[in-house]
């Protein structure tokens, strides 16, 4: 498969600044809990970055939801598999915006993962029936549960989480530009939780 092609079926990847590596963003409008969270004060959801700044601009708007039909292709999987492999970074992030949308989804995301078996994935989710599948995932993804609510611990049932704190957080972000730099503590499976800075 050529690039080209594989962006054409894709929608192409995202690259947001904060990160090492390519991404693949989808429209945060259309995330099946985070929808219901953004209405509610105090959950991590309620001040949702990816609903304000750039990623309200037409064009991004634009790219997601081609990202969001793209993911029924049943082409994407290879193609997805080919863009990744094709990068330099050895990290890619699922969803800058966005989460699962279904099973099938999720179980595509598993086969990219391991046709690229010389990447790392890290994949944040709110998506709680997740955790019935993590028994099949491949070894070279890590989910992470996300805490829906600011100061909430994520159930201990999850062997990788993420909460959004006020204070004790290890997320070294909020004190070097806003960016992961060598930080990669999100994509390692020996970290359980990973503690995200309120801002």
């Amino acid at each position: 498969m050529k690039t080209s092609e594989a962006l054409k079926i894709t929608g192409s990847l995202s690259k947001p600044s904060k990160m090492p590596g390519w991404c693949y963003g989808l429209p945060a409008k259309e995330c099946k809990t985070g929808s219901k969270l953004v209405k509610i004060p105090g959950s991590v959801c309620y001040d949702c970055y990816a609903l304000k700044g750039c990623y309200v601009f037409k064009v991004v708007q634009d790219a997601q939801y081609k990202r969001l039909r793209a993911i029924r292709d049943p082409r994407w999987v290879d193609a997805m598999a080919h863009l990744i492999n094709s990068k330099k970074p050895d990290v890619f992030r699922w969803h800058d915006s966005g989460d699962v949308q279904d099973l099938e989804h999720l179980m595509k995301i598993f086969e990219v993962c391991e046709l690229t078996p010389t990447k790392r994935h890290w994949l944040p989710t709110r998506e709680a029936w997740i955790k019935k599948f993590l028994s099949a995932k491949p070894d070279n993804l890590v989910i992470r549960f996300s805490a829906p609510m600011v100061n909430q611990s994520a159930h201990s049932s999850w062997p990788h989480s993420s909460q959004v704190v006020d204070k004790d957080f290890n997320c070294p972000a909020s004190l070097q530009g806003n960016e992961c730099k060598d930080c990669r503590k999100c994509w390692d499976p020996n970290v359980k939780v990973v503690k995200y800075h309120k801002h």
